[in-house]
Parts: C-alpha cells; structure tokens; sequence
C-alpha cells in the first residue's frame, strides 16, 4: 500500500501538469494598418518625402498621429494609417505643407481628398485575439482639383493582411 500512493500522486502530478493550457495572451491580433508611400512622380522607383504633411479622417473629424508620424513634424516618405472596421470606405485629406494661418487659425495648405474603398474580410488569429479585420480589393481615387498635388496613384497590394509592405503609392 504504501508503494502505490506515491505512484498514483507521482500519476496525479503528471496528468495535472500535462492538462494546463497555455495563457491566453494576445501577441499577433492587431488589424492591420494601410501603408501609404510617397513617390516621385519623375523617378516613380524613388521615394520623395511630403513636407510637413496633416492627415485629417472625415469620417471621424479627427487629427491623424501614430507612430510612424508625428502631425506636420516631419516629413515621411510612407505612412501607415487605420481604415474603418465598421464601413466599406474611409476618407482622409492629406494636406500638402500643412500650416495655422496666422490670422484665422484656418487650415492652411495644398488639401486633397482620399476616399479608399475596400471589402471588409476577418481572421481568426486565436482564442485570445479572436478575429481581426482584413481589408480586401482595395481601390483608392483622389478628388479631381485644378490643384491637386497628388499626381498619380496605384494600388500595389489589393489585400490590406499585414503592414509589412507598402499597399499604396501616391506619386507627387
């Protein structure tokens, strides 16, 4: 009898460990962002950088930072910037030498108006992250102004699945 308790709390003690589950943390649920880049319109290999650049969201009336930028503090050559989980379109203006106006306070620069457009897709990434947003067949028009800076655009990658690449280029 008394060789078997210790086998059988020996047993317990193994099945005990081995049925532990790992800890429910998230590390990789993150949506992706969409990664814009600025090219030059003449050597469309190159990056060309947009000085002190604003992007607005329409769609949320809010000033866009992160941290890939800071708001007119420097001027990227890429961007990352979120798109809505929740509609199958986003809006921003990117302001080209984006300033205050001295006297008014008013938004002052080169303003073009991005509407990107997109089918909305899921993945599951685990139990502790759950699903994610992907963004699918992405197309990206400009309004069309007489002073738009924004020369050309071309969507490199349709499928919004990570933020390692560039999915955008705006040529200027």
């Amino acid at each position: 009898m008394k060789k078997i308790i210790p086998i059988l709390l020996i047993a317990f003690i193994i099945f005990y460990v081995s049925s532990c589950e790992k800890d429910d943390i998230c590390v990789d649920g993150d949506t992706p962002l969409l990664v814009i880049g600025f090219y030059d319109i003449e050597d469309t290999t190159a990056f060309k950088r947009v000085p002190s650049v604003r992007i607005k969201s329409i769609d949320i009336d809010s000033i866009l930072t992160n941290e890939s930028f800071n708001d007119r503090s420097n001027s990227p050559d890429s961007l990352q910037v979120p798109l809505r989980s929740n509609a199958t379109a986003t809006t921003y203006q990117i302001i080209y030498s984006s300033q205050d106006d001295a006297d008014t306070g008013a938004e002052t620069g080169n303003i073009d108006t991005l509407t990107i457009s997109y089918d909305l897709g899921e993945a599951f990434v685990s139990r502790a992250c759950g699903f994610v947003a992907n963004y699918n067949n992405i197309s990206v028009s400009v309004s069309e102004s007489t002073e738009n800076w924004i020369q050309d655009i071309t969507v490199v990658e349709p499928n919004v699945e990570n933020t390692n690449n560039i999915h955008v280029k705006i040529f200027h």
